[in-house]
């Protein structure tokens, strides 16, 4: 069949309803998927532009906690369809047909949109998370899936051993690619034949075919597990015999922005001399909510030797932001953010509307929208300070909240 209509049969639920308490405070306002990324982004809008440049343009977007400012982006930033060719991206908040209950994991959020499916009548439907960095050409998937005549074909992507452990989920696929195991987060990965140091990961990207993937959500929905597609789900269908295949992924780059240490490392990877992940791919462009503001500005800092020059190294300076001979290194300045004159921002990440006052210090920090740093602060400087006021990561990286007042030092 073309894939042209193929991707007509496809439809796409992207999950994005989770609470992230592992990115907290980011998450204190508002879904994961609405959590801002690489300046001008929302995390959500890896996923749909990779639906978009696929070509794929019927999308469900099932949400839950805190989504207001979620249903804001998706209505402001998304609206580029033609309804009238059937093309549509619609916020599904837990419909509550065939239970009472919100979402308990996400094949229970699948099993709750039956009535979408059974209403769309797709042949085949595409599931994504809405909190993970990557491109990818779903199209090679569904083509792939399509020839293989799967029940249920995976993304999957090699990782080290070391890095598996205990965080991601393993596949271990026979030699046409069909999966016989999958391992939820083991503490021992199963290596890939051959290859002792590496192992094949689930990206938590699921194509299904329709009547399949109804069944198996009706049966799980019966009963006592956790309703989770990696865990309960996948092992089942494997273990019942379902044809289960392996999709490897083409690329290098994926990203699961789970927590505060991988937030800050994936804008670590962005303002790299030669970033891992390109956001400036003229043939792949991720998609941004448009909104009118200046172009960013480099100030000297006045015209006396006494007086810093602003200075800004492997950085992302966004749309509407200032920065005054200030010293700018490894960081991500989000839009309409201001610098004042002698500051230093190393390895941070300053959110949208942040004003840092003179002569301040911020380093290894994620500053989220609308503070104001004041004159002569310092951040990531003091960790027992940092500590007693704010949010630190594992790996010492301070969280500072959405538009909170900035204590006394």
């Amino acid at each position: 069949m073309d894939i042209h209509e193929l991707l007509k049969q496809t439809l796409v639920m992207v999950l994005a309803g989770g609470q992230g308490e592992r990115l907290y405070p980011l998450t204190r306002d508002r879904a994961k998927p609405a959590v801002p990324f690489g300046g001008s982004y929302r995390l959500i809008d890896f996923s749909l532009s990779n639906c978009v440049n696929s070509g794929l343009r019927r999308i469900y977007v099932l949400t839950q906690h805190k989504s207001d400012s979620l249903n804001r982006h998706i209505r402001s930033g998304w609206q580029i369809f033609a309804p009238s060719l059937g093309e549509y991206i619609e916020t599904r908040p837990p419909q509550r047909r065939l239970s009472t209950n919100w979402y308990l994991g996400t094949a229970d959020a699948i099993y709750q949109n039956i009535f979408s499916l059974q209403h769309e009548r797709p042949r085949y439907v595409l599931i994504l998370s809405g909190d993970h960095v990557y491109h990818m050409d779903y199209s090679r998937m569904i083509s792939l899936h399509h020839d293989r005549d799967a029940d249920l074909t995976v993304a999957c992507i090699e990782r080290p051993v070391d890095d598996a452990r205990g965080k991601l989920g393993v596949l271990t696929p026979d030699g046409q690619e069909r999966a016989v195991r999958f391992d939820e987060k083991p503490e021992a990965p199963e290596p890939l034949p051959g290859r002792s140091g590496a192992c094949l990961c689930s990206m938590g990207v699921y194509l299904f075919r329709t009547e399949t993937l109804v069944r198996r959500v009706t049966e799980d929905a019966k009963s006592s597990g956790g309703h989770d597609f990696a865990r309960d789900v996948l092992p089942v269908m494997i273990e019942k015999g379902d044809n289960v295949s392996c999709h490897r992924y083409e690329g290098t780059y994926w990203r699961d922005i789970g927590a505060i240490d991988a937030y800050w490392h994936a804008h670590q990877d962005l303002v790299s001399v030669e970033p891992a992940f390109n956001l400036y791919d003229p043939e792949w462009r991720i998609r941004v909510r448009c909104q009118s503001r200046p172009p960013a500005k480099i100030v000297f800092g006045g015209g006396d030797a006494q007086t810093p020059r602003a200075e800004v190294y492997n950085s992302l300076i966004c749309s509407g932001a200032i920065v005054s001979g200030a010293f700018v290194c490894d960081s991500v300045i989000g839009p309409d953010v201001r610098i004042e004159v002698g500051s230093r921002i190393e390895q941070s990440i300053i959110l949208s509307e942040t004003t840092v006052g003179r002569n301040a210090i911020i380093r290894r920090a994620i500053v989220d929208k609308r503070n104001h740093i004041p004159d002569n602060a310092r951040v990531g400087v003091d960790t027992e300070w940092d500590r007693r006021h704010f949010s630190i990561s594992d790996e010492g990286v301070v969280a500072i909240p959405k538009e909170v007042p900035f204590p006394e030092f």
